[in-house]
């Protein structure tokens, strides 16, 4: 008996300590900001939805037939010999059925609208961004305003970002949560996605692929400012930091390890430094110059992984 009381008290320590740790989720993937996510949250609700027609019934039965069956009922018809009923069958099997098509169809469908490569459709000319995964921090290079920044990122609200991916060291993986999506960084290779924030506000960015030591502390902040004229004040901002990466020397010297690296402002960036990044790890006969053919002969293995994402 006291074994009994013992275990149950630890049953309901255990429930109340989950509860209390769940509850600091801030549940991000579930309150997005952005286009990508609400599709991507729309997608899992109707997945979930679609699954629990399953799980729940199943759940009320095995209480209901364990309570109704249990040793000491014995009003319960006792049938032993019963082996087979074709209205259960049909059940059983035809339910899963329509729920697997239904989940196939919407797989697909979504699938190709929320391809990360795929263009946002705007009437606003985007934002060109560049990310470099490092280790431990995150490199964010822009090509159109000639600045770059580390494990600060942003970009007016409502306007579409472009980003190109890529590593220079091991994999890792590009997430910000709350705009959805998530795309791997790879060395020697490029990925691609597109995201925009319906409204300003500060997004925590993260790696979610282990990557080393520094992981947990590989976190970025994703600003979407109200405006073109808060952005472009933070660019101007930024344009008069004392650093600069005019040179691969200078890249290579960010590039080494550090673990909690402080946001960082570079004023210039030596023109084409995302493609050097990236050819460094190709050999001389390879020529990455182009997007296309550097997207067709090493993005796609990239750009099939990112999709499943």
């Amino acid at each position: 008996m006291r074994l009994r009381k013992y275990n149950k008290s630890v049953g309901i320590l255990s429930l109340l300590i989950a509860t209390g740790l769940l509850s600091g989720c801030d549940m991000a993937l579930l309150d997005p900001k952005g286009q990508i996510g609400l599709e991507q949250r729309s997608l899992i609700l109707t997945a979930l939805g679609l699954m629990l027609i399953v799980v729940i019934p199943v759940i009320v039965m095995a209480v209901v037939f364990a309570r109704k069956y249990r040793a000491s009922n014995t009003s319960a018809t006792y049938t032993p010999n019963w082996s087979h009923s074709n209205k259960i069958e049909a059940v059983v099997w035809t339910v899963p059925i329509i729920i697997i098509v239904i989940l196939a169809v919407l797989t697909w469908k979504t699938t190709h609208e929320l391809d990360p490569y795929k263009p946002l459709a705007s009437d606003v000319k985007p934002i060109e961004v560049e990310v470099v995964s490092l280790d431990w921090k995150w490199l964010f290079i822009y090509p159109q305003q000639g600045i770059a920044t580390v494990n600060e990122l942003a970009f007016p609200a409502n306007t579409p970002v472009n980003f190109k991916v890529t590593s220079n060291s091991v994999m890792n993986s590009f997430f910000i949560p709350r705009l959805g999506g998530q795309i791997y960084a790879m060395a020697g290779m490029q990925t691609k996605l597109h995201l925009i924030a319906n409204e300003p506000g500060k997004y925590d960015g993260i790696s979610s692929s282990y990557s080393g030591p520094g992981f947990s502390g590989m976190k970025f902040t994703a600003i979407a400012t109200p405006d073109n004229a808060t952005f472009e004040q933070w660019v101007a901002n930024a344009k008069k930091a004392p650093n600069a990466l005019n040179s691969m020397g200078d890249f290579e010297k960010l590039a080494k390890p550090s673990e909690y690296h402080p946001v960082e402002y570079f004023s210039s960036v030596k023109s084409g430094l995302f493609v050097d990044i990236i050819n460094k790890f190709m050999g001389s006969n390879m020529d990455m110059k182009h997007d296309g053919h550097m997207d067709m002969n090493m993005g796609e293995h990239a750009h099939a992984a990112g999709a499943e994402e």
